[in-house]
């Protein structure tokens, strides 16, 4: 049987959801060119060039070569992993064809194919059903219902791509193929939402347009001086540039894609893969996280929690052995599932109750050796019930359960103490008030009948057993996840596409939502204005009934009012949303290709608490990189303020362009490194609100804490390089004039040992400068060194490379320096070490004691 169709059938093989085309990688290469600090690099780099200063140019190109193939090479793990996860399914088809049944790759069928349906089948293709038996099918990656969807041949005649048979069997012909399937049109939509920059991103732009600014304007500013004081224009177009280089921390760049780097593989030993390192450093802000409820806060496997039996309540845990012996011989006889260790094959209710007989060491493979089943009766909608018969040592015994409602209009006796009792008015209301009780907690509660001594199955006249409530239950971690979150100020809303009373239950119990004001359904949103939305959105906490839609719009509305928004999720109905949302977090194993392609982070474990650890790790890796940046900042302000200060002076250059470069790109970036990667507590970070949106790097007391120790910086730099001249001339009882500085330094060999003492303080106080900032409220006495075993290492190299530029020849010849003695060693450490001094003086007033923690206007935010 062939579908007809009015054009060629396509090839097989074009069942396939199409993604974006993959960049190449020198495409990746090219986009992590894409900075404005590398642009700034780029053009000192060559302006350089141009004056023939070769070597100064080399070290720039060597940073941003470095920095691109650093997150090229992330990037790429990124994918592989990804690719990795796609591997673990590869589904297939049955397809009937000229009578006889053939498997073939899902990816081959082509519109007209008769697909075979059974339980524990993926459907692989849109279809219109031919033929159904009891067939279910469970489509929660579409629509987000947790609840089997009943098909037949009239009004729920289709069956959709990437859902999955539940119970019974049916058969369909293929009407559309991969993206002009409903899951196809759903993944088109992701498309439509272009990807944001990070608020990490938006700061450091920020940053480099500023200091592109203040490149320019140092530029021009030392031309008028140069004029004004009649210097060689070529000289001070080459100091310029070393002023212009200065200004740009040149490792900033290859610090934080490094940091960021280094955090990812950090991550994936917590189960998280990243797909983009900004999305890290996001999630450390995110203010609010949007999660999907079925199988992200709930286990996607339905579980028995309460029952009544022999007149009274229990939870399923707590049963009666023996008194309960024939309620529970009765669900598992009743019953099409097979739960055989991880194979789970049939309906999510009827595996239900497999766990709860399993709980008392009953298994139906076990009960039906001695009461094989004899006669059936499938369940249907019209009659909402179906009906074993089995065979045992007395006679037979038929087991019946479905709608309470119904099964209770069937009996007219009931099973209490033991015995076959008749069943009164008042049992009846018993009854029905049990029901009830069930139902308020949002369970779905199934009835329980049986009948014996017939030979052909009945449904009159029936003996009731009792009533089994069930729901899909909230994983324990969740809860726990849910309650950090709240501590960390950051809400959690639950989105799914259940009906409001069973959301607002599970959202009860994970300590989201409190009172029905907190939850609105789809229809509800509908009726709103989306700035009415914008601002109810403020309060809501529970979203039921939503489509994809209505996800992005929640997403959007949420960002609207000022948050930064994860959306976690593992069906093609979140898709949209999770591209549409800051962070985007997807399910890795029970996750659709669709999904895992739209998210930036993709959890291996499909736990929700893993979240927690990702955003501690995120809050953890702002501070890092906010301390990298103050630390890069004040050191070059320092060495801009030690430049300008002896240029304004008309002294000769305490520092050449090969020192400047020196000290930023080898004992600047180790130290920033160490600092990025510096440990921290992450219930420290937990116990801290998010950062607002429009918090730049030096809130809280950043930008003086930059001054501070630029200007300190500088001041022992300046001392260092005039150290010698004024030494001279108070042995020479002169006075201590510009003019008679001036003259000394124009002397060759003391200029070069003057920038000799000026290039080793400058280089030696950061690596001291950096051991202070790892905490600036914390004395270094009660900071264990070798917590950051890399910030050991970075000062070691750092003091060794500084030895080596002043006492190995050819590095002495390269750089212009001279060799140093003990003793002149000895004075100039003890000078470096001023900003540590400065460190251990300021803890007891300190004027930015916020500036490396949250500030009070993020509590203000929030």
């Amino acid at each position: 049987m062939k579908y007809s169709a009015s054009s060629a059938a396509p090839a097989r093989g074009q069942n396939v959801l199409i993604e974006g085309r993959r960049k190449t990688p020198v495409e990746i290469f090219l986009e992590q060119l894409n900075d404005p600090l590398i642009f700034i690099l780029m053009m000192a780099a060559a302006v350089s060039l141009l004056l023939g200063e070769v070597y100064d140019a080399a070290i720039i190109g060597v940073v941003i070569l470095l920095n691109s193939t650093v997150g090229m090479i992330q990037q790429g793990k990124a994918q592989r992993a990804l690719d990795a996860l796609k591997q673990l399914t590869s589904p297939t088809a049955l397809i009937r064809e000229n009578g006889h049944l053939h498997e073939i790759p899902a990816r081959d069928l082509i519109p007209g194919d008769v697909v075979c349906l059974d339980a524990g089948r993926q459907v692989p293709a849109d279809l219109r059903l031919i033929s159904v038996s009891s067939l279910k099918v469970e489509e929660s990656a579409l629509t987000g219902e947790s609840m089997p969807v009943e098909k037949d041949l009239k009004d729920h005649n289709q069956a959709f791509m990437s859902t999955s048979v539940t119970y019974g069997r049916g058969e369909g012909i293929v009407t559309a193929i991969g993206m002009d399937t409903e899951i196809g049109r759903i993944a088109g939509l992701i498309s439509e939402a272009p990807s944001e920059t990070t608020p990490l991103q938006r700061r450091l732009a920020d940053l480099g347009r500023i200091l592109g600014i203040l490149s320019v304007i140092l530029c021009a500013l030392l031309f008028v001086i140069a004029v004004l004081q009649k210097r060689d224009l070529m000289e001070m177009l080459i100091t310029a540039i070393s002023l212009a280089v200065a200004a740009v921390p040149e490792g900033l760049p290859t610090v934080v894609t490094m940091v960021l780097a280094l955090s990812v593989s950090r991550m994936v030993k917590v189960n998280t893969i990243v797909k983009r390192l900004p999305s890290v450093e996001t999630l450390g802000c995110v203010s609010v996280v949007c999660s999907d409820k079925t199988g992200t806060l709930t286990q996607n496997r339905m579980t028995v929690t309460a029952c009544w039996t022999d007149g009274q309540f229990r939870e399923a845990s707590r049963l009666d052995p023996e008194r309960s012996q024939v309620f529970l011989e009765g669900f598992t006889l009743c019953n099409d599932a097979v739960s055989d260790g991880d194979s789970r094959i049939g309906d999510p209710t009827e595996l239900a109750l497999l766990d709860l007989a399993r709980r008392y060491e009953l298994t139906r493979p076990g009960l039906e050796q001695t009461r094989p089943r004899i006669g059936e009766l499938a369940f249907d909608s019209g009659r909402k019930m179906m009906t074993t018969l089995h065979k045992k040592n007395d006679g037979t015994i038929s087991y019946t359960k479905g709608s309470p409602d119904v099964i209770l209009k069937r009996c007219n006796t009931i099973w209490e103490m033991g015995q076959i009792r008749p069943l009164s008015l008042s049992g009846r209301r018993r009854i029905e008030e049990a029901l009830y009780t069930l139902s308020a907690r949002a369970l779905r509660v199934l009835a329980l009948a049986m009948r014996t001594g017939d030979t052909r199955p009945s449904e009159q006249n029936l003996t009731f057993l009792g009533l089994a409530g069930m729901m899909d239950p909230v994983r324990p971690e969740a809860a726990r996840a849910v309650e950090s979150f709240r501590q960390a100020g950051v809400r959690t809303l639950m989105i799914t596409g259940d009906r409001s009373d069973t959301a607002l239950v599970i959202a009860r119990e994970l300590g989201i939502a409190s009172r029905p004001s907190d939850c609105i359904s789809g229809p509800g949103i509908d009726v709103l204005s989306d700035k009415e939305f914008s601002h109810a959105v403020r309060h809501l906490k529970v979203f039921a009934q939503v489509s994809p839609e209505h996800k992005v719009r929640i997403v959007r509305a949420l960002k609207a009012a000022g948050e930064i928004v994860a959306m976690t999720g593992d069906g093609v109905n979140d898709a949209p949303s999770l591209k549409a949302a800051d962070v985007g977090v997807a399910m890795g194993i029970t996750g659709t290709d669709v999904a895992k392609n739209a998210a930036d982070l993709i959890l291996t474990d499909d736990n929700f608490a893993t979240i927690t650890r990702a955003i501690a790790e995120g809050r953890g890796i702002y501070e890092n990189i906010k301390k990298a940046v103050l630390f890069l900042l004040s050191s070059n302000f320092g060495e801009i303020l030690t430049m300008l200060t002896a240029i304004l002076l008309n002294f000769g250059s305490p520092l050449k362009p090969a020192h400047i470069l020196w000290i930023n790109l080898i004992t600047d970036s180790l130290p920033a490194l160490a600092l990025g990667v510096d440990p921290g507590d992450p219930e420290h970070f937990m116990h801290r609100p998010p950062r607002p949106r429009n918090e730049n790097l030096f809130a809280g007391g950043g930008l003086a804490c930059t001054l501070l120790y630029g200007f300190l910086i500088a001041l022992i730099s300046t001392a260092a390089f005039l150290q010698l001249p004024v030494s001279l001339l108070l042995s020479r009882e002169l006075p201590l004039t510009p003019s008679h500085l001036r003259l000394l330094l124009q002397s060759p060999e003391l200029l070069t040992r003057c920038q000799t003492y000026a290039f080793t303080v400058l280089g030696i106080s950061q690596l001291f400068h950096a051991i202070g900032m790892r905490d600036v409220e914390t004395s270094i006495f009660r900071t264990p060194p070798f917590t950051n075993g890399l910030m050991v290492t970075a000062f070691c190299i750092g003091i060794s490379l500084q030895v080596l530029v002043t006492e190995i020849p050819c590095f002495v010849t390269a750089f212009g320096t001279c060799r140093l003695s003990i003793a002149e060693w000895g004075r100039l450490i003890l000078l470096s070490a001023t900003p540590l001094l400065a460190h251990e003086l300021l803890l007891f007033r300190l004027p930015f004691k916020t500036a490396l923690s949250q500030p009070e206007a993020a509590e203000a935010h929030r």
